[in-house]
């Protein structure tokens, strides 16, 4: 009899492979890494010949199953990534994730034999640890601000690196000025800001996830140095500047070749 159940339940996962896509998630589920998060069944009770399988990902690999009343733990599947993780509720059929990490975010399911292979489709999200954002100038956009504007800017960028699931955001005081957000894992997230040198408002570049936020606060002569500071100019006086200079030395140059040549 448990054969013929568990031969069911493997055509009910054989089926869910090719419709899943157009399931309904039954809950999203979020953690922090080193949580443990329990994806809880609609189930009070297990029946003693009932059977249970629990798939991770968009390939349905198969992590624990339970034909006779014992809850086996596949602990090697997807290269151990599951490993003294998984807990397994004999009872009601409830999985248990200890110390949770971002490799464990995706799809679980669960399915059972009663009533023709029910489902449980868990969403679950994972949210790493924050580092603090970096605010760095952009120096590539220091020209074409400059000639925007008579008032002497600069271009700021406030960045993270291997972030997923998260929103990057700049705050003027209180007020938000702009944001933006990532799902998948990213190399690099960057968000840009154009402020003035003499500019006395307060910036912060915040990181942020449901769990955490990291704030950079921004200091604007530490990051935006003026144009004497600058090895090129930023704004149009210092081109005018450089150009003088420039011109000088080659009148200069060509004197001294005069010079030597009638010496000669």
């Amino acid at each position: 009899m448990a054969e013929n159940m568990f031969h069911t339940l493997l055509f009910c996962l054989c089926t869910w492979r090719l419709i899943g896509v157009f399931c309904v998630i039954d809950e999203v589920k979020s953690a922090k890494e080193g949580d443990s998060v329990t994806l809880h069944t609609k189930l009070t009770e297990l029946h003693c010949k009932e059977v249970i399988m629990w798939t991770f990902g968009p390939q349905k690999s198969l992590i624990a199953h339970r034909v006779t009343g014992t809850v086996p733990v596949f602990s090697d599947v997807l290269n151990g990534r599951f490993r003294a993780r998984l807990q397994v509720d004999d009872q009601t059929g409830s999985l248990t994730i200890t110390n949770i990490t971002t490799q464990h975010s995706g799809l679980y399911e669960m399915i059972t034999s009663i009533a023709t292979g029910n489902l449980h489709r868990f969403d679950v999200i994972v949210y790493t640890r924050l580092p603090v954002p970096v605010i760095i100038r952009d120096s590539s956009q220091c020209s074409s601000s400059s000639e925007r504007s008579s008032v002497s800017t600069c271009v700021l960028l406030c960045s993270v690196m291997n972030v997923s699931h998260v929103s990057l955001s700049w705050y003027k005081g209180k007020s938000l000025l702009s944001s933006i957000s990532v799902s998948d894992l990213n190399i690099r997230l960057s968000l840009p800001l154009e402020v003035e040198h003499q500019d006395t408002n307060t910036y912060r570049c915040v990181l942020s996830h449901p769990f955490r936020n990291q704030t950079q606060h921004l200091n604007i002569n530490d990051v935006c140095h003026t144009c004497s500071d600058c090895v090129f100019c930023c704004n149009g006086t210092g081109a005018v500047i450089r150009l003088v200079v420039s011109v000088l030395v080659g009148i200069a140059t060509v004197v001294v070749l005069i010079y030597e040549i009638r010496s000669r």
